[in-house]
């Protein structure tokens, strides 16, 4: 017999007990196998009787029964009671003689909650679409071009997109400040990778040239010193070079990594890839958006015990990937947990009302779907049928693909239910450039 209390939310406590002869039972059961290969001193293999096996054995064999005896009577506890169950139980034995004729237990632990989808037909959602054209194609080829690019020096002012050689000194209040300086430092003008203003001061300047000027840092700049600080930078102008772009050849195609040096297959491969890339991007926008229409519109309670599992995952991934990137982390090093809870808590809510969403509306993942998703990403590689049988090859592999299927009917439903705005995307925004 099992009994169940309601503590708080989706807390629930079970008290059950555990016949001690279903547990003596095992355990005579588990010392008579072990004797069979035991090395016990005095005795060959096979001859140790029961007695010296329970002395040597007994206490870690009875410790091993006892805990599969636990999950095993709570799982027949929680099926019986109807119970669905979240997370991991915590167990406490209740009897003080574990040698009674029954053990009592409670293990503590948490439901999934009702989740209840409110109404999407009043929300709003833009639906991001994209058409590739001919001058994105030629933008991106450009790009590639400006990657291979030779410098030479010019006599003229600089201009974006030529590249600087320069030293400059950074004071704040008239001392110099860490990470202010430097000796001959390339600066590409409108890559980006310094901040506006000081780009904004070096256009306009020539070889030979030294020039003061103030900028302050944004607030929110990562060296805390400076941070919304007002500073004055010299800087020295070495050489102004500008960008002498390949021509779009064979020589430049086999570069690029066709082999035959087509021209017009690379551009072919050009609209296949940015294509693809595009489209999924666009894919991503828009199941994002759908997904904080649901997270706006449900209401559910989270367990706990998903919340920080979800969060101890996104620690450990995060971690994974500082590594991955060369970072050097001490060892022992963690990451505070804390710091993922409310990712952690938007994916468990998504996971929990996907869930729901899939058994109200029946939107499960049709094998046609499964197959033209495999296919879509067999055709980014270079051999897609291997593509096709890695992913075919582990069932976990393929209950991923099912997944995004999923996903992309509960996109449909919503975007099929709520009023839809449809908005055309550039390149460059769908890319974040």
């Amino acid at each position: 017999m099992s009994n169940v209390e309601t503590l708080s939310g989706l807390q629930r406590r079970l008290t059950a007990t555990i016949p001690q002869q279903q547990i003596r039972t095992e355990v005579e059961s588990r010392l008579k196998r072990l004797g069979r290969t035991a090395k016990v001193a005095g005795f060959r293999p096979g001859k140790a009787p029961i007695k010296v096996l329970e002395q040597q054995y007994g206490d870690s064999v009875q410790q091993e029964v006892l805990g599969e005896s636990l999950q095993r009577s709570f799982a027949e506890a929680a099926i019986a009671n109807k119970l669905d169950v979240a997370g991991y139980p915590q167990f406490e034995i209740k009897t003080a003689d574990l040698k009674a004729p029954e053990i009592e237990f409670s293990a503590t632990f948490e439901v999934y909650p009702q989740v209840t989808i409110g109404d999407i037909k009043g929300e709003s959602i833009t639906r991001v679409a994209f058409t590739l054209s001919e001058d994105d194609v030629e933008e991106t080829v450009n790009t590639l071009r400006k990657q291979r690019a030779v410098y030479k020096a010019v006599d003229r002012a600089a201009k974006n997109d030529d590249q600087l050689l320069i030293d400059f000194a950074g004071t704040l209040n008239g001392e110099p400040f860490e990470g202010g300086s430097a000796k001959d430092f390339k600066v590409l003008l409108g890559s980006g990778r310094m901040l506006p203003d000081f780009e904004n001061a070096i256009v306009g300047c020539k070889a030979g040239e030294t020039k003061s000027f103030d900028m302050t840092f944004p607030a929110d700049y990562h060296g805390k010193d400076v941070a919304g600080k007002q500073v004055t930078f010299t800087i020295t102008v070495h050489k102004v070079e500008e960008a002498e772009l390949p021509a779009v050849d064979a020589d430049f195609v086999k570069s690029v990594g066709v082999a035959d040096g087509d021209v017009e297959k690379f551009r072919q491969e050009i609209r296949d890839n940015v294509g693809r890339e595009a489209q999924r991007r666009v894919k991503v926008r828009n199941k994002e958006s759908v997904m904080a229409v649901l997270l706006k519109v449900a209401q559910l309670e989270v367990p706990t015990s998903l919340l920080q599992g979800e969060a101890q995952r996104l620690m450990e991934q995060a971690m994974h990937d500082m590594e991955a990137r060369g970072m050097k982390i001490p060892k022992g090093m963690k990451l505070p947990a804390e710091m993922f809870l409310e990712r952690a808590e938007s994916r468990v809510k998504l996971g929990l009302i996907l869930a729901e969403l899939v058994k109200q509306q029946d939107l499960k993942a049709k094998p046609e779907q499964v197959e033209a998703l495999i296919e879509e990403y067999a055709q980014s590689f270079e051999h897609p049928d291997e593509v096709r049988k890695w992913y075919r090859a582990e069932p976990a592999r393929m209950q991923e693909i099912e997944n995004l299927a999923l996903e992309d009917n509960v996109v449909a439903w919503v975007m099929a239910g709520a009023k839809v705005a449809d908005q055309e995307i550039k390149l460059n925004e769908l890319m974040g450039n």
